[in-house]
Order: C-alpha cells, then sequence, then structure tokens
C-alpha cells in the first residue's frame, strides 16, 4: 500500500449510550455524548486546524489554533476542549477566525526555524500543514533564535533526536510520557518565550533520564523537535505495511513504513487492538537486527561439530539433512528423531514443524520453548478451566478495581500492557484508580513508581507461591468472603467443599505460614481480604509463577482463588497469563506438545488422530513422545539422535546448560534453523538460515487469545545473489518434500485453511477475516462466530469450574551452608530472551552485560562491593558477573537476567522441574556468591568450543 498518514481525530473517542446531533459547517453528524467539537468535526469530514491536540491525550487548549463560533455562546472557544451538546451549531471558517488563526501562528513561526526544504519532517509536519490551513504567507516579526542557542541538540538517545529549536512547546510530548506511557519522564520548564522541554533533571538529557524510549513522544510531536534518527537518514517514508510485532506476547500491531524495501520506522497502528496505538522501545526501534551482519543468510552444513561451517546451495543443504535423518531412522527408529518449534515463529509455522515431526519422522517428539515457560499455564488451567489460556482481553483491565500481578513484572516484559495497567492504577476521568497487590519476592517498578503505589507488596521467599495463596484462600474462606453463590452456580460443588476443608485447616493460616513465605500475617489477611471484598479483582501473572517445582499448582492455586471470589467470566476480572514470547500461545495451540494435536487434544484419542491422519495421509503413533529435558536425557543415553531446531536457543535458554551441552553433543544430526549462529548452533551439523517477522507472512497469537495477521514488508535476506531466500514455512516444507512428504503450499493462507479444518477452536479463521477484522480472538466458530474476548461467561469450557487441593511442597532446592542465598531470574525492559535479536541493535546502550543485583546486609556480609566481579555458584556450575548492590531485593535472594551468553546463567540452575509439565524451576537456586578476578573455568571452557564451532570455511577461489 501506499503511505497514508494515520487519521487523528484531534481528541479520544469516548463511549457513551447517548447520542447528539448537531450541525458543524451546515453539515449534521451525530456523536456520542461527550465528544469534543473538533473531534466530531473530523468525524463530519472537517479537518479544524490545531497544534497541541492530538487523539491519543487528552485535550489540552493551550495552543490557540482550533478556535471556532458556536451559536449562542460569547467569544471564540477551542474545539478541542468544548464538548458537544445537543443542536449545537458550529462554524470552524469565518473571517473573524481566519484572522485569529493567523495571528497565533505568526507567532508560532517567529519562533520557529525556517528551514523546511532541508528539515528531516518537511511534508510531515504539522507545524506546517496548520500554516497553509490558515492561509499564512507573510510573518511580520522576524526570527533570531537567540534564545534557542543554549538548547543544543540531544542526540543522546540512540534512536531519536531533540533539537529544541524546532520546539513548538505543544506539550503533546510530556502529554504523551504522562497519558500513555506513563513514566513521567519529560517536563515543561520555564515560562512564556523561554519555556522548554526538558527530560529529567536538568543535568539529565534524554538517555540519563528516566525516559524508557518507548517513542510516544516522537510519534506525537507535530515537528521535527523529535524525530528519529532513521528517518533523518533516510527520508519520508512512501509506502505502509501493517503488521504485528515479534516480541513479546502483547502482540503490538504496527505499521512498518518504508521506503523501496528499506525499512524507516515502525509506527504502532492506532487500529491495533492490543496496543490501541502504544509501543515499546524493543517494537518501536530494536528491528535493526533485521540487517545485521551476524545473519547467515546461505545454508551451512559439516560433518563433526569440531570442523568449520561449509556454506552450500539449499538443494544440497536439504539433500544432506534429509540422508541423515533418514539413515537415522532407519538405523534407530522414528522415536530417536524429534523436533523443537520456536514461539518467534508463526502459526502456521510451528504447526508445520509439529506436522513434518509427526507424519515425517514418524514420532511425537515435538516440544517448544513454552515447556520452559508457560507450560504450567496450559496444564493449570485446562485442569481448572478447561482450556489452557487465560480469560480476557487486555482491555478488560480498565475495568478492574483490584489488580493482583503474581511473578510477572510487566514494566519489563510487557510493558505496554503495563502502560495500561498504570493507567487503571492512577485513575481517569473522575474514576478512581484500582488497588494494586503485588506477589514478588524483588520490589519491581509497580510497587512504586512515579504516581502509582501497590497497596501491598508481598515480598514472599522464592519457592512459596502455593503456601502464599492458600494462605490468602484460608482467610478468604473462613472469614467468610466466599461467593457462595456463584460457586453454587458455577463450579463443582463437593470439589469446592474439598478445598475448602483444606484450606480452612489452621496449618494453612498466615500466621502459620509466615516462618514459610517471610511475608507478615498482617500484609497477608489484608491482601486476601481486598482481592476478596474490593470490586472486579483480576489476577496477572508470568514466569515467577510458573517456573518453579510447584508451578502447576500455582496456576490451579490462582484459579481456585478466582472462582472462589467470583471473579471469572465477566470484564474486569480473569486469570491472565502474561505470555513470555510474541507466539507462546500460539506454538502451544497448533500442537507443538509431544501428546497433543493442535487445539489441545490429546494424542491418544482416536477419532482425533483419524481427523489428522485423513487430512495427512499417514498413520501416527498414539503414544505421546519426549519433552524437551527427556530429548536430551536420552540422547545422553543413546537412545536419542537427531533433532530439528526452529528459532529457539536451547543452550543458553534452558536449564542446567552443561547437560544440554552433553545432550546436543551425543546427537548424530542437529538441525539449527534460525536467523543467527546463537549459541545450540555450537553443536549443530546443519544450518538454515530462517527469516524475520519482516520477511513473510503469517499469523501470531498473543496473550490474549488475540489471532492477528504477520504481513511481508520485505523479502527474506539471502546475501548470495541468487534469488530470494526463504521464509521459514517454506523451509519447513522444503525438508519435508526432501524427505519425500510430497507437501504443496503456496501460501500461509493455505496453511491456515488446514490448520481451520482441523482445529474446533479456530475453525472460523482465515486470511479473509483477518484482513478484514484485524484480528480474532479464539475460540472462533460456530458457538462463537465473532470470536472470545472474554472467557467462560455463560459457563466455564469444561463444564463446572473445578477446584483443586494445592498442597504446599517445598522445592527439593535447598539452601544450606555451601549455598546459603536463593537466586531468581527475570528479564528487563531493553532486552529480550536470550537477545539474540536485541543485542544486535543499539539497545545494548542500556543493558550492556547481565548484572547481579544483592541486598546491601549480604554484600557488606561477604566484603563486596557495588560494580565489583563476583563468583556466582551453586552445586551445578558456577559463572561470573558485576554485581549491583540494591534493595530491591530481600536479604538472602539475589537477582539477575540472562540475555547474555558471556554470564551462561543458566549453567548454575538445576535439574529440578514442575511435577506436572517438567517446567524449569528458574525461580528458585540455591547458591553462593563471593568476589572474582576473572572468568571462571568453564566460561573460558565455553568461550573457546565456540570460537572453534562457529568457524566458517573461506569458499574456494574460483
Amino acid at each position: 500500500m501506499g503511505y497514508e498518514p494515520q487519521i487523528d481525530h484531534g481528541t479520544p473517542a469516548v463511549a457513551s449510550d447517548t447520542a447528539v446531533s448537531l450541525t458543524i459547517d451546515g453539515r449534521s453528524i451525530t456523536v456520542p455524548a461527550g465528544t469534543s467539537v473538533m473531534r466530531a468535526a473530523s468525524l463530519a469530514g472537517g479537518a479544524i486546524p490545531r497544534l497541541c491536540a492530538t487523539d491519543n491525550v487528552a485535550a489540552y487548549g493551550s495552543c490557540r489554533m482550533c478556535l471556532v463560533e458556536v451559536d449562542g455562546v460569547r467569544g471564540t472557544p477551542a474545539s478541542c476542549t468544548t464538548l458537544v451538546s445537543e443542536g449545537m451549531v458550529v462554524r470552524t471558517q469565518t473571517p473573524r477566525l481566519e484572522k485569529l488563526r493567523r495571528g497565533v501562528m505568526e507567532l508560532y513561526i517567529s519562533d520557529h526555524p525556517l528551514d523546511c526544504l532541508t528539515c528531516s519532517a518537511n511534508n510531515d509536519c504539522e507545524l506546517q500543514d496548520a500554516a497553509a490551513q490558515v492561509g499564512l504567507r507573510d510573518v511580520r516579526y522576524g526570527y533570531d533564535g537567540a534564545h534557542h542557542l543554549d538548547a543544543p541538540l540531544d542526540e543522546s538517545n540512540p534512536y531519536f533526536a531533540f533539537d529544541a529549536a524546532k520546539c513548538i512547546v505543544c506539550s503533546r510530548c510530556v502529554r504523551s510520557c504522562d497519558e500513555v506511557q506513563g513514566t513521567l519522564a519529560l517536563t515543561v520548564d520555564g515560562r512564556g518565550f523561554a519555556s522548554a522541554i526538558g527530560a529529567g533533571q536538568s543535568a539529565d538529557d534524554f538517555l540519563s533520564s528516566d525516559c524508557v524510549s518507548c517513542g510516544a513522544c516522537v510519534q506525537a510531536c507535530p515537528t521535527a523537535a523529535l524525530m528519529e534518527k532513521s528517518v533523518i537518514e533516510i527520508g519520508k517514508p512512501e509506502r505502509t505495511v501493517v503488521t504485528t510485532c515479534a516480541y513479546c506476547g502483547v502482540g503490538c500491531t504496527f505499521r512498518a513504513e518504508m521506503r523501496g524495501e528499506q525499512l524507516v520506522r515502525m509506527v504502532p497502528w492506532k487500529d491495533g487492538k492490543a496496543n490501541h496505538g502504544h509501543s515499546c522501545v524493543k517494537g518501536r526501534f530494536a528491528w535493526g537486527y533485521a540487517n545485521h551482519a551476524d545473519r547467515i543468510t546461505n545454508p551451512m552444513i559439516r560433518e563433526r561439530i569440531d570442523e568449520p561451517w561449509r556454506a552450500v546451495s539449499w538443494d544440497e543443504a536439504l539433500a544432506f539433512t534429509a540422508a541423515r535423518l533418514s539413515a537415522i531412522k532407519a538405523q534407530y527408529g522414528a522415536r530417536a528423531l524429534g523436533g523443537i518449534t520456536s514461539s518467534r515463529c508463526t502459526n502456521e509455522e510451528a504447526y508445520l514443524v509439529q506436522k513434518l515431526v509427526r507424519a515425517g519422522f514418524g514420532s511425537n517428539n515435538v516440544d517448544t520453548c513454552a515447556r520452559v515457560c508457560h507450560s504450567p499455564t496450559g496444564y493449570g488451567l485446562r485442569t481448572t478451566f478447561g482450556t489452557s489460556a487465560g480469560t480476557q482481553d487486555f482491555d478488560s483491565v480498565m475495568d478492574a478495581d483490584v489488580v493482583l500481578v503474581i511473578g510477572a513484572n510487566p514494566t519489563d516484559a510487557h510493558p505496554v500492557f503495563a502502560s495500561r495497567l498504570k493507567q487503571r492504577l492512577r485513575g481517569k476521568n473522575g474514576k478512581a484508580g484500582a488497588k494494586l497487590i503485588v506477589i514478588d519476592p524483588r520490589r519491581i517498578d509497580l510497587v512504586r513508581s512515579p504516581h502509582i503505589a501497590a497497596a501491598h507488596h508481598l515480598a514472599l521467599q522464592p519457592g512459596t507461591n502455593v503456601a502464599v495463596l492458600t494462605a490468602m484462600a484460608h482467610v478468604i474462606v473462613t472469614e467468610g468472603l466466599v461467593d457462595d453463590a456463584f460457586v453454587r452456580e458455577r463450579c463443582d460443588v463437593d470439589a469446592f467443599e474439598d478445598w475448602a476443608r483444606f484450606v480452612a485447616d489452621p496449618r494453612h493460616s498466615p500466621e502459620v505460614l509466615e516462618a514459610v513465605t517471610r511475608v507478615p500475617a498482617a500484609d497477608l489477611r489484608a491482601a486476601a481480604r481486598l482481592y476478596a471484598t474490593g470490586g472486579n479483582g483480576a489476577i496477572y501473572y508470568g514466569l515467577g509463577v510458573t517456573e518453579h517445582s510447584q508451578g502447576s499448582s500455582t496456576v490451579m492455586a490462582i484459579a481456585n482463588l478466582a472462582m472462589a471470589t467470583g471473579n471469572v467470566g465477566r470484564r474486569g476480572v480473569g486469570v491472565n497469563p502474561l505470555r513470555g514470547q510474541n507466539n507462546v500461545q500460539g506454538s502451544c495451540d497448533m500442537g507443538s506438545f509431544p501428546h497433543e494435536l493442535s487445539g489441545y487434544r490429546h494424542i491418544s484419542d482416536g477419532n482425533t488422530r483419524a481427523l489428522f491422519e485423513r487430512e495427512w495421509g499417514v498413520s501416527l503413533d498414539p503414544d505421546p513422545g519426549l519433552r524437551i529435558p527427556n530429548m536430551l536425557d536420552a540422547a545422553v543415553d543413546g537412545s536419542f539422535r537427531a533433532i530439528y531446531i526452529q528459532g529457539e536457543d536451547i543452550l543458553q535458554s534452558d536449564p542446567d546448560t552443561r547437560h544440554v551441552a552433553a545432550g546436543l553433543a551425543a546427537m548424530d544430526c542437529v538441525i539449527v534453523h534460525d536467523l543467527f549462529l546463537n549459541e545450540t548452533a555450537n553443536y549443530a551439523h546443519v544450518f538454515l538460515p530462517g527469516s524475520t517477522f519482516l520477511e513473510k507472512d503469517g499469523t501470531f497469537t498473543n496473550a490474549e487469545r488475540r489471532i492477528q495477521p504477520v504481513r511481508k514488508v520485505m523479502d527474506p535476506a539471502n546475501r548470495d545473489g541468487e534469488g530470494r531466500g526463504m521464509a521459514d514455512w517454506e523451509v519447513t516444507q522444503a525438508l519435508a518434500n526432501a524427505m519425500g512428504l510430497g507437501w504443496s503450499y503456496t501460501h500461509p493462507r493455505e496453511i491456515m485453511d488446514e490448520i481451520a479444518r482441523l482445529t474446533p477452536s479456530f475453525a472460523g479463521v482465515n486470511y479473509a477475516r483477518l484482513d478484514a477484522e484485524g484480528s480474532l480472538q479464539w475460540p472462533v466458530n460456530a458457538e462463537h462466530p465473532d470470536g472470545s474476548p472474554i472467557m467462560h461467561e455463560a459457563g466455564f469450557v469444561r463444564g463446572k469450574g473445578l477446584f483443586v487441593v494445592t498442597d504446599y511442597v517445598p522445592t527439593d532446592e535447598k539452601t544450606g551452608p555451601r549455598f546459603p542465598l536463593l537466586l531468581t531470574t527475570g528479564r528487563i525492559l531493553s532486552q529480550y530472551n536470550v537477545g539474540a535479536q536485541t543485542r544486535r541493535t543499539a539497545n545494548g546502550v542500556w543493558h550492556k552485560e547481565d548484572v547481579l543485583e544483592m541486598h546491601p546486609t549480604d554484600a557488606e556480609n561477604r566484603g563486596l562491593a557495588d560494580g565489583g566481579w563476583v563468583r556466582l555458584a551453586s552445586r551445578k556450575g558456577e559463572t561470573t558477573l558485576r554485581l549491583k548492590v540494591t534493595d530491591r531485593v530481600a536479604p538472602g535472594v539475589v537477582y539477575t537476567t540472562f540475555h547474555h551468553p558471556e554470564t551462561q546463567a543458566n549453567v548454575v540452575t538445576t535439574e529440578f522441574s514442575d511435577w506436572a509439565t517438567n517446567c524449569p524451576e528458574y525461580k528458585v537456586t540455591a547458591v553462593q556468591v563471593g568476589a572474582s578476578n576473572g572468568p571462571t573455568e568453564w566460561q573460558r571452557d565455553y568461550d573457546a568450543q565456540a570460537r572453534t564451532a562457529r568457524r566458517i570455511a573461506a569458499e574456494p577461489a574460483e
């Protein structure tokens, strides 16, 4: 499509059941009550000049450009702050208004450099447009720019520049930082002509301030004062493609704005139903990895992992791979082969990988990264509610009265949702803010940040989630706070009574369990009462819930709380997992688990299996296959010999790194299909080049079950000059056909049609509907033809909601004299997962390395200094990293991220995992920390092996 700017109606839309009719410039229009005159005029096809107004923030009324005349009203009110009324008659163009607007515009222009022809915003500048709208031709006041001389160009941020000389102090950036992002990093300093936008304190620039680089200020700026450096360098875009972000599970929709085949900028799409025109630093700016020099764009093979890689043609690579796989299958049987689908790839691509494993390899040895993140969500919610997904859309949080965040850090891991949450916590339009309960061993930003503070922060001992939730349930049951009507009508009453007897036992009181959880009993009781009685209660959780030996138990304990208080099945409530990767929900939906086909139907069910056997023309193994940890165990034992890994770096992301390396090293054929030579590729025999989300079509499914289009922006990267590269689905199909499967898909829409034929929850999904409607939330079928923003409204999917007794079982990972501290891990805003993408962007300026957070008391006791190198050791291994002394963590607890392979944080994590799903226990590792003067022996050995494994043989001279 061509380049068309997004329509801006000047002020936000309002929701009202009352309609108001009025006349604007002789045109009649009916709009919801509470709509501004400016927005009504825009909806009627008019365009009132404006500078301070934009429809992503509240009306401000400062620029005086949008003046109108209203019959019966004295003066010339600002149309942005004047609300419509029944029968109102408005005129937007009169001689009087023209004179006033030109006078105002003269003042703006007199304080603005007139370098339009060389300005990066030329022909994309609202000041320019407004001057044209009012017919300004002469300026009586000269511009000398003297008061701008002390405002140098701020280019500190790697992605955008701030030129104070071009700022008209409309305050749109300040208001966007406040109302949209919720960071409040910007302010207006001074008064009158001396007023200026400031970032933080007087000594701060945009990089050193609290700015989180979400881009809201850049998007709001009407001039070139705030401008993307990519636009300054490349120029104005000429075409636009709407697509979906490939970072976290929020699923933001973006306009990829292009100039030829060059991506100029990613701008959040205002019609995106998950993000509503907002973004974070990763989705907005961190897309440069797509063109990074490290991209491998040619297939490579080698006989042994100690040999250099050899670049080959696609035909040779596929023939080599198919021959190895076929030989292994012939010698060791189908169950010696397996695959891992990617949660970064599309639904269609994940579906094809599991189809290749089942129909081509002949086994059910397929798994996905959800194994190590949200597999307990699938088990726990399916058991209690009947479906393996969250209950709400993101907008539902705006109707919550109490929000409980447990084991999640939304401002860092899901920042766009966090901005919505902060809006709700602060209140708006006279509506009181929601109350917040945070259950986390670490003081995350939501506990206390500008204009928000949690009502309760339960800083529990890592590993005691179940105990805390059981104690909360004890309060709710013993104090008579259960929603009896909901339980009797919607839940299995016998199961509820068993559960209620269990949690009411005095041994589960907050006072008794305080010794286990380290949460003061009074605080826990107050939090439980607030959740049960505070109105609509919504629970949001993350990997701090699931990545435990009791992850599935914790998910079921959360579901128990929601059912007991009636907080399921309507807006503003529910149980909501915050999914980590962009398509982790979709990869699970597509049948990526070894025991399930798409739609979460068990492989042992004969009728389900028959559907796929007829469609695929093969017989399927009725027995579940191996999970990722089991594949690695079997490889070490010698019974598992080959694996196809699409878009996943298990050597860096999975626990007990030594064991992962041993498993990979034992295999005869490791196929890595990815963008870069990642850590897992150190042990690979075949490397198949992957494609970024910008280089293919397909769909992602976000954490709210929203299926959204991914549209190709550019051809897949290929630097050899011999045709274009392949999208990931094409690579998988090519491998399948090399093995004789005869697939003939020509476009991902055909794959989605097959998914819809075989998957009840996707029955009504197709590309035509997605193009027309933008997105659909499964289930989409005859019972839910328009999708399902809210689940379990009329009843639970399983019928009656099932309460499950969740006894607290302490983890086997114990602290002691050798390892007295507990390590927990998490993410940081600027980096993503294993960092393969974000480390290849300018995001490194905010997070160059993983650091270890430690409480000042623990650091002092060990003689450790902030910023110094420390040795982090567990019974599984050791690594070194720098220390950050902070009271964000409690005494006895240390914390780090896992974004940098140099750290290899997972060399210290253990083999312990969730009892139901094998999800690793990343969040509880007993460790000791001491002074260090350099890398560990493991790090030195790892670095040497990696350097050897990544050699690429030079091509022979012709």
